[in-house]
């Protein structure tokens, strides 16, 4: 008779533990609990973030607050970001852009982190996502995050250049590349849009962020470009001296989503002992972000 209980036992535990299983497995999958987060604000100013404290985030995902209308951003191409981010302990503030200047990455997971990769990648230029992150074993705490793409190039209304400037053609992500023509550089500065964006007008004091190509005009080498492979959009104050006076002059009053291209003569360059210094230089800007407040500059 002993054998025969055994097997009874054997049979009960199986049962049991079978059922154990089934009910881990039912757990398993049901979904997370739903979280609610309300995104208010208007485009180019920082979210209004609304929810309950402290926010319960089992895993990291994404929303589309809103679609923009231009191209889709791609792996391993610059992007443009701005971003705000909260703790969803207590919804204090973490980091944010939108008192600042945008920042510009590398679109890819090992720059971004595999999350916040895949809640950009395919998104269109314009567009503004919500990004919930779990705690990790640093905050304790969920992390709430909005971003918003901004444009990487400029776009508008096209100007039709004047004759005898150099010429610009575009790649297929922008990039200009530039051919400058036979004969003498002009004497003095040539300030020349090519596409009028539609944005705020530049005021001397404020943070430009922009994407540009300069050649020398003797034989049309390029000598700096932010649209080379690994380099990224760069942001500097302007119409303060912090850069050369030919673009300090030429981009002071034109307006963000503009391509002005600038022909700087020696004296408004790069100056002093620069191997560029005695160069006339061409440069094709594009206008991409401007922040910050004017200041007053005493005019010569």
């Amino acid at each position: 008779m002993r054998p025969s209980t055994t097997r009874r036992r054997t049979t009960t535990a199986g049962l049991a533990a079978a059922a154990a299983l089934a009910l881990l497995a039912a757990c398993a999958e049901e979904p997370p609990p739903e979280v609610e987060v309300t995104v208010s604000g208007e485009p180019g100013e920082a979210p209004t973030l609304t929810y309950e404290t402290p926010l319960v985030v089992e895993e990291a995902r994404h929303e589309l607050v809103w679609e923009g209308s231009g191209p889709k951003v791609e792996e391993g191409r610059p992007i443009l970001l701005d971003f705000y981010a909260e703790s969803g302990e207590d919804g204090s503030v973490i980091n944010e852009t939108y008192s600042s200047e945008p920042r510009p990455y590398l679109l890819s997971a090992d720059v971004l982190g595999v999350d916040i990769f895949e809640a950009l990648v395919g998104q269109r230029v314009g567009s503004r996502i919500l990004h919930l992150v779990p705690p990790d074993a640093t905050s304790g705490a969920a992390t709430v995050a909005v971003f918003d793409l901004l444009p990487t190039r400029a776009s508008g209304e096209e100007v039709e250049p004047r004759e005898g400037l150099p010429t610009v053609t575009l790649g297929d992500h922008g990039e200009p590349s530039v051919a400058v023509p036979e004969g003498d550089p002009p004497a003095d500065l040539v300030v020349q849009p090519l596409i009028r964006g539609a944005g705020e007008q530049i005021a001397a004091g404020q943070v430009v962020t922009v994407q540009y190509v300069g050649v020398t005009w003797s034989d049309g080498t390029v000598f700096d470009s932010t649209w080379t492979e690994g380099k990224l959009p760069a942001s500097f104050p302007i119409g303060v001296g912090s850069v050369m006076a030919g673009w300090d002059q030429g981009l002071v009053e034109q307006t963000v989503g503009s391509q002005v291209l600038l022909v700087v003569p020696p004296e408004l360059g790069y100056g002093g002992d620069d191997e560029l210094s005695a160069e006339t230089l061409v440069f094709v800007v594009d206008i991409l972000h401007v922040s910050g407040d004017p200041v007053s500059v005493a005019q010569p």
